[in-house]
């Protein structure tokens, strides 16, 4: 449903886009991944026709996004960064708006708010001005006027973006069901459990071009070392805790914040715990908890675009 080939974008000096490929099967979430900067709000505004590329070229439903814009944009919803709302109008009347601007019949129009409405769980604030709306109810009215042409192809740049967890939960479900009911689905995240949590495939983007992609389960497999975390009695020295298992280490030896503790990669193998704690007992050094963990998105992202910013 998806398709782009080389897909390059500069505005003046800067490159946004440096050569971007992409597929994504009908029915499934893309999930594009990368720090501020990659060239994520810039690829869904190429693929949505609001920006041209300089070069390459890119497909939507079938549908060239150059030369087949309106084509395009009949078949495809998005929701941005922000909510694109009018704060003096209702909820259904932004709704009702959008859809007669869609030019969607007016009795269409309207039963289609009402059933968004009722979907998305917002009925109670429906005949509320959207300037009394919270920003997880905002976000959902967005979310239900890019889905008022009923479109086969969704996106959505950082819908959860300033959300509280409850929200955020909220609205990964809408976009579960979503998805279940066939809609491909084009997600950009800085969020990386909310990339884990939605996407069939993750492509992770640095620099406008892509840098790895696949399932979350082979991202993961990819950064071959899970993390082994030691915390110790404070009378206890890390840097000779370090030595004594430094042999296990397949990577650089941290700190654990906020606690007197160690994080190590090591390669997992059955019995590498119990060796480490026999070894460190034989040194005199006492352990408080130790658990070695699997590699996370947090690493694979970390692994391919740097450290993630605090």
């Amino acid at each position: 449903m998806i398709e782009a080939h080389g897909l390059t974008k500069s505005f003046g000096p800067a490159r946004a886009l440096a050569g971007l490929d992409l597929a994504v099967p009908a029915g499934t979430t893309m999930c594009l991944l990368g720090p501020n900067g990659a060239g994520k709000t810039t690829a869904v505004r190429v693929l949505t026709t609001l920006l041209r590329p300089d070069a390459g070229w890119a497909r939507v439903a079938g549908y060239d996004v150059a030369t087949d814009g309106a084509d395009v944009r009949r078949r495809i919803g998005m929701s941005g960064q922000y909510a694109s709302l009018d704060e003096c109008l209702t909820g259904r009347a932004n709704l009702v708006m959008i859809a007669r601007l869609s030019r969607i019949a007016k009795r269409k129009a309207r039963c289609r708010a009402a059933a968004l409405l009722a979907a998305l769980d917002l009925e109670q604030a429906a005949d509320r001005p959207v300037r009394t709306y919270s920003g997880g109810m905002r976000r959902r009215l967005d979310l239900a006027a890019s889905l008022l042409g009923e479109p086969s192809v969704l996106f959505l740049d950082e819908p959860t973006t300033g959300l509280d967890p409850r929200s955020r939960l909220t609205l990964w479900g809408i976009i579960g069901d979503l998805v279940a009911m066939g809609t491909t689905l084009l997600l950009t995240t800085q969020y990386l459990d909310e990339a884990d949590r939605l996407a069939d495939r993750i492509c992770v983007i640095n620099g406008g071009r892509v840098t790895a992609q696949g399932s979350p389960a082979e991202l993961k497999a990819r950064a071959g070392t899970s993390l082994l975390r030691l915390t110790v009695p404070v009378t206890v020295s890390l840097a000779r805790a370090a030595e004594e298992i430094s042999e296990y280490a397949a990577g650089p030896v941290r700190r654990l914040a906020g606690q007197h503790g160690l994080e190590i990669p090591v390669v997992q193998r059955p019995g590498l715990v119990t060796e480490i704690v026999r070894l460190l007992d034989a040194a005199g050094i006492d352990v408080d908890d130790i658990a070695v963990r699997p590699p996370s998105l947090d690493d694979v992202f970390a692994s391919l675009t740097g450290p993630v910013a605090a």
